[in-house]
């Protein structure tokens, strides 16, 4: 009998699962739904509070100080973060520790973003009075506006939700979206109110594809290279000997005055053989390509490699005003992780 209960739970078990199984696009396409609805709900939540954090964090002489318990308090390291990659000066609190000795983060000209959806956190009831008397601004930002946080807050950012995505609506999800996008808007915000522009993201992230990106100019990769450059009456011997030894495929075409009057190209090789018989009297400037396409040194690495692409090209001459300084190559911009 005892076996054949066995045997029944593991029949029952194994067609749930496969239930399960048949079902889980389905269930990962109503959670999605779920926090996308939540999501486009916070629109109608976006008002007076909301502007005058903002205007606040942005007027501030102190810091932002973002705090919160469990799933929220990893909410509240997200946006600490995306707060300092974009210019606001911010830091993370645990509630908990800082009833542990690390209130001393507070200061009185601070602004402290609670983060919790039942804004009734144990924690945060007993950290909020010692906030006060800090003399820090308080901004709640909760799904319960009838909460004691709310309450007390000095500013409530309202991130009410229906339900959670969790089918037993309890577990932390989209509740923290909704937390998470809120504090996503309150940086952007920041972001266009500061006018914060690409040259400050990239000294904020030096490291990386990213930072290179935003900060590597021309200048700081060309001179790794040699500059080959002949004169315009140079014969074509000494043309491919100069494209040979210096390796990048190409060579400037200069005249007496050292002026740029032209680039050789390995294409440009290939197309005169197939256009002269005779190519022991030719010079440089028979066969260069005059006006060729230049980038000036301080230019950024990325416009580089966007004139290359748009021209199908792999190398570019480097100029300072009207001097000639060098040569830029493809293979520069993939050796800096910028392609």
């Amino acid at each position: 009998m005892i076996y054949f209960i066995y045997l029944l739970n593991n029949v029952l078990s194994t067609k749930r699962n496969l239930k399960i199984e048949k079902n889980i696009i389905h269930i990962a396409k109503n959670a999605i739904q779920n926090q996308s609805e939540a999501i486009k709900n916070l629109l109608a939540h976006v008002g007076h509070d909301f502007e005058c954090t903002v205007r606040l964090i942005a007027n501030t002489k102190g810091k932002v100080v973002l705090t919160g318990v469990g799933k929220s308090a990893i909410i509240a390291q997200k946006i600490t973060a995306t707060f300092n990659s974009t210019g606001t000066f911010a830091v993370f609190l645990h509630a908990a520790d800082a009833l542990h000795g690390d209130l001393g983060i507070v200061k009185p000209e601070d602004v402290v973003i609670f983060i919790s959806k039942s804004g009734n956190t144990p924690e945060i009831k007993v950290l909020i009075p010692l906030i006060r008397r800090v003399g820090a601004t308080i901004i709640a930002l909760t799904g319960n506006t009838q909460s004691y946080l709310a309450v007390q807050a000095d500013y409530v950012i309202n991130c009410t939700i229906e339900r959670e995505a969790c089918p037993l609506n309890l577990a932390p999800t989209t509740s923290t979206t909704a937390a998470l996008v809120m504090g996503d808007a309150l940086a952007i915000c920041l972001i266009e109110m500061r006018a914060f522009n690409k040259d400050d993201f990239g000294k904020l992230h030096p490291g990386g594809t990213l930072g290179k990106k935003l900060y590597l100019r021309v200048k700081d990769i060309y001179t790794v290279n040699q500059l080959p450059v002949v004169h315009t009456q140079a014969t074509i011997k000494e043309v491919i000997i100069e494209i040979s030894s210096k390796r990048l495929g190409a060579t400037a075409v200069v005249n007496d005055a050292h002026e740029l009057t032209g680039i050789i190209t390995d294409g440009d090789l290939r197309r005169m053989l197939n256009k002269y018989e005779n190519i022991t009297a030719l010079h440089a400037e028979e066969i260069m390509t005059r006006k060729p396409l230049t980038i000036d040194e301080d230019a950024y690495a990325t416009e580089a490699l966007k004139i290359m692409q748009q021209n199908n090209i792999t190398q570019l001459i480097v100029m300072r005003e009207n001097t000639l300084k060098g040569f830029i190559h493809i293979h520069d911009l993939l050796r800096e992780g910028i392609i």
